[in-house]
């Protein structure tokens, strides 16, 4: 990237019930400066929002990598392309939340411990054993690679309850939004 200068972008994260959070993400074939943008781009989004994981999936970028950092200082950023959950231990209930979904939270149930197959940012293979918040963090944004909401793991009853409260308050934000 020397000599070439970019300025970074906050990227549209798309929120439920958009069918586009469905769409199965394909692997990354190749790592290129275009995708190096991007995850810069995926981590100034993540970290405005704020949050502490980004699928592409959830930026309308459907290839197969994924961004998190669980860090309180966010200096501890991790870059999983083509992850592989290769290893589940143990069980783990957790109170979820996600920018595709926001202002919600429920429990959700999850490994404690995974291990993980996948490349680098720089495209070295590497296999890392995660627990607690970061096996829960990727294991969220996994599914997203996937087509899969952490409301999906909720009740038919309570995704009724998250899809009415976001409609209402995308309603009341266009409605307090003036036209000029």
């Amino acid at each position: 990237m020397q000599g070439r200068i970019f300025i970074m972008t906050i990227l549209k994260i798309l929120e439920f019930p958009d069918p586009k959070l469905r769409i199965k993400a394909v692997p990354v074939e190749i790592i290129d400066d275009a995708l190096q943008i991007i995850i810069d781009n995926m981590f100034e989004t993540m970290y405005a929002a704020p949050g502490i994981g980004l699928a592409a999936t959830q930026v309308d970028i459907h290839r197969r990598f994924l961004i998190a950092d669980i860090s309180a200082e966010k200096n501890e950023p991790y870059v999983l392309i083509n992850p592989k959950i290769t290893k589940k231990n143990g069980l783990e209930v957790t109170e979820e939340g996600c920018l595709s979904v926001p202002g919600y939270f429920d429990s959700v149930e999850r490994a404690d411990s995974i291990c993980v197959s996948y490349l680098d940012r720089q495209g070295n293979q590497q296999e890392e054993e995660m627990t607690g918040l970061l096996a829960v963090c990727v294991q969220h944004e996994i599914d997203h690679l996937e087509g899969k909401l952490f409301v999906d793991y909720l009740s038919e009853a309570k995704r009724q309850k998250v899809r009415k409260k976001l409609h209402k308050s995308r309603k009341l934000q266009s409605d307090s939004s003036i036209m000029l």
